[in-house]
């Protein structure tokens, strides 16, 4: 897996998954609160193996990053879990030692070279690699980046709030992925409506994963494309969209930022390039009387 780089076309832009680690998320219950055994059977024929595993009792989930290039820039979707990140309540995530770097520069991504990094939202698996432990102190991955997040989220785990037992899985995320991002005076934060970044990409809110969780959009001669970041952590929800994680904060807001994600898929034929989705991790959703579906690309 960690050398497959299948590169999709959208128009002027290129988008190339690169591979940081599978991750294997637990039982369906476990993901799911919502779950019901009975949705085995009907997608039992695409689930298994690439997103569930042949004894049917794991999900399957990928963490990476998304590589965009337009004529002008070199773009990173999310950052995933990072070596050496102090992650005790999460062990798969504790004292990593993956060839990610290298992985980046197997398709001809130098960190020097990378303009934007772009987050979705700022939980550990979405931007560890932001620094690299040099020297015992963390400094930016990719030194000639502009860093581009949501507001909100940095409010709220900058905040007393966010430092608490319920968020002890992000507990040192802010310390060590995001502050020195700030301190070097490499980041930019988008208010909470969103907005376009620059012509053909743009942030869109679908808060309910987390407080401030945004969408980023890709617009290029007629041709769409939507990361979704955390809206949907496995393609299971695309069927039920009404499932929340979980993982996610805030119930009804995760539910109608999901509907509102595949909508906007469906009436733009847009790809949609999953945060967490495993085999590929991109595909098509498309409507079939009241109900979506969804086919890797």
């Amino acid at each position: 897996m960690a050398g497959n780089y299948k590169t999709y076309q959208v128009g002027d832009f290129t988008v190339t998954r690169v591979f940081e680690k599978t991750s294997v998320v637990g039982t369906p219950e476990f993901l799911f609160p919502d779950w019901d055994p009975a949705i085995m059977q009907e997608h039992e024929h695409w689930l298994v193996p690439g997103s569930m595993d042949e004894a049917h009792e794991h999900l399957i989930r990928s963490i990476h990053t998304w590589v965009v290039r337009t004529k002008h820039h070199t773009i990173l979707v999310d950052t995933a879990t990072g070596n050496d990140k102090e992650r005790p309540f999460i062990p798969s995530f504790h004292h990593l030692h993956l060839p990610y770097l290298d992985r980046l520069k197997a398709v001809g991504v130098a960190p020097e070279a990378v303009d934007y990094v772009l987050l979705t939202h700022l939980h550990a698996d979405h931007v560890g690699w932001n620094t690299q432990l040099v020297d015992n102190r963390w400094i930016p991955t990719f030194p000639n980046a502009k860093y581009i997040f949501p507001k909100a989220e940095q409010q709220f785990f900058s905040s007393p709030e966010s430092h608490n037992e319920h968020y002890k899985t992000n507990i040192g995320v802010y310390e060590d992925s995001v502050l020195p991002i700030i301190e070097a005076g490499q980041a930019e934060m988008i208010d909470i409506s969103g907005g376009e970044l620059f012509e053909g990409i743009a942030f869109h809110p679908t808060p309910g994963h987390t407080i401030g969780h945004m969408a980023i959009s890709l617009t290029s001669l007629g041709q769409s494309a939507l990361f979704g970041g955390d809206v949907m952590h496995h393609p299971l929800q695309v069927y039920q969209p009404k499932w929340n994680t979980g993982f996610c904060e805030f119930a009804e807001q995760a539910r109608t930022s999901r509907l509102w994600t595949l909508e906007y898929a469906v009436e733009r034929r847009a790809i949609y390039f999953g945060g967490h989705f495993a085999e590929s991790s991109a595909g098509f959703v498309t409507r079939k009387g009241d109900h979506f579906q969804w086919r890797f690309e």
